[in-house]
């Protein structure tokens, strides 16, 4: 690190730093664990929002402990503390500070479930003491923080799941066998989308933090700045510093199954599979809400990815309308494949494919929760196998999706991409946003 070594960031202050479950295991109770030498002991950082399932998920799993919880408002600890103890039979321990879950050497893996631009460092920091990580998507705040969370994972050997879990879900594994039968047919153009109605935020006037919050943690290596209601819980993704935006909210997932199935539907056709496009270009803005969001609520995205060889090129979309009462194509966020003999249409809970005529060929059902998901990645931490979500192959690609249309939407520019660097080529607006301009001390990115 260019502030601390390692050593020092982890002993800084002497310390080294809720979706139901499952209605049957909250309505039953505890479940039957594993003999407490076969468990495998995790640290959650975060315990509110979207973390708050994290927690309770990874609680009920037979093969876990929950050892401790970590969360910078101290209000939000007790009640997740009780949830804990009710699910497995022991209370984790509380704290504020993330790093004395990195410093327990007792602990296996750390799941965080934090705002976006508290991802990098708690996982880097965890792969550097050895530790498996799941992380919620995107990836981090920015390229540059994907980039080095991959780089310590391969350095160090670490498991590591990005929370996008339809990779695991039922339905969405039965419609990728679909598209890999070819009957789709010939396949060169993929979209995702958001078309779910949202709500202003307001413009609510700064105020003080609320007691027990230890906000200049929670800011961390963004710039200082007053503390309001609606740059915190919940509503922290509609800012540049801590956010990515609905993009990297929920386009995140529809961009991530959109290039799984378009590049599954390459393979099928013998054409090679998706990793990097090779260009990106945005339009769109705040344009409906009149409030404190940064971050656009209307946007289109088109993302190419370049032909190889005697091989075409293909073609991505994502559109966002996040003030619209309806939705697209029967569903309000999706993901869809368009082939010359049918297309398929890939929701939350279902998928649907089409031949000529729009004649309803294919279907099927399936849970989204999560859970298999989280299940995924235990079994991994016990072979050492890339998970279906690993970060490295599918968590930064998709992410990376988020972090380019933003760039793109930001600067204004069709954006030609080097996928060996990750840069943006000749363009240097664009390659200053692909990090921060400073990350405030002592939060830097830490070395690998």
């Amino acid at each position: 690190m260019s502030d601390f070594n390692r050593r020092q960031f982890l002993q800084t202050s002497s310390i080294g730093m809720t979706a139901a479950v499952g209605a049957s295991v909250l309505a039953n109770g505890l479940v039957a664990k594993a003999a407490a030498s076969e468990r495998i002991r995790v640290g959650c950082v975060g315990v509110g929002g979207r973390a708050g399932f994290l927690v309770k998920t990874f609680a009920a799993m037979k093969e876990v402990e929950i050892v401790a919880l970590a969360d910078l408002d101290s209000n939000r600890l007790p009640s997740a503390v009780e949830v804990v103890g009710n699910l497995q039979g022991k209370k984790p321990r509380a704290e504020t500070d993330f790093r004395k879950l990195v410093d327990d050497k007792s602990i296996d893996v750390l799941v965080v479930g934090t705002p976006d631009h508290w991802h990098a460092i708690p996982t880097i920091l965890g792969c550097l003491a050895g530790k498996d990580v799941y992380v919620e998507k995107p990836d981090g705040h920015n390229i540059g923080e994907g980039q080095r969370m991959v780089a310590a994972a391969k350095k160090h050997g670490r498991i590591i799941q990005m929370g996008t879990q339809a990779r695991s879900g039922e339905h969405f594994l039965s419609a990728m066998e679909y598209i890999r039968s070819g009957k789709l047919g010939r396949c060169l153009v993929a979209k995702g989308w958001e078309s779910s109605k949202q709500g202003s935020i307001g413009k609510p006037a700064d105020s003080d933090p609320p007691a027990g919050v230890d906000y200049d943690m929670w800011l961390g290596a963004a710039p200082k700045r007053p503390f309001n209601v609606r740059r915190f819980h919940g509503n922290w993704r509609w800012f540049f510093d801590y956010g990515t935006g609905d993009l990297g909210n929920d386009g995140v997932h529809r961009l991530d199954v959109a290039r799984w199935a378009l590049s599954t539907a390459c393979e099928a056709q013998g054409d090679p599979p998706l990793v990097f496009p090779s260009s990106v270009h945005a339009a769109g803005g705040k344009w409906y809400f009149d409030d404190l969001q940064e971050w656009p609520d209307t946007l289109q995205v088109t993302y190419e990815f370049a032909g190889v060889g005697a091989k075409p090129g293909k073609v991505l979309t994502y559109e966002m309308r996040v003030w619209n009462p309806y939705g697209y194509l029967g569903e309000s966020e999706a993901a869809a494949v368009f082939g010359d003999q049918g297309y398929i249409i890939l929701g939350n809970s279902r998928w649907r494919a089409f031949g000529p005529g729009d004649k309803l060929l294919a279907e099927g059902k399936g849970n989204n929760d999560g859970t298999t998901h989280i299940q995924n990645f235990l079994d991994c931490v016990k072979t050492r196998k890339r998970p279906n979500a690993d970060l490295e192959t599918v968590g930064h690609p998709s992410s990376l999706l988020c972090h380019m249309g933003n760039v793109a939407w930001r600067t204004g520019h069709r954006l030609a991409f080097d996928s060996v660097t990750e840069t943006f080529i000749n363009d240097p607006e664009a390659n200053a946003l692909r990090t921060r301009p400073e990350y405030r001390k002592p939060w830097v990115l830490p070395e690998v």
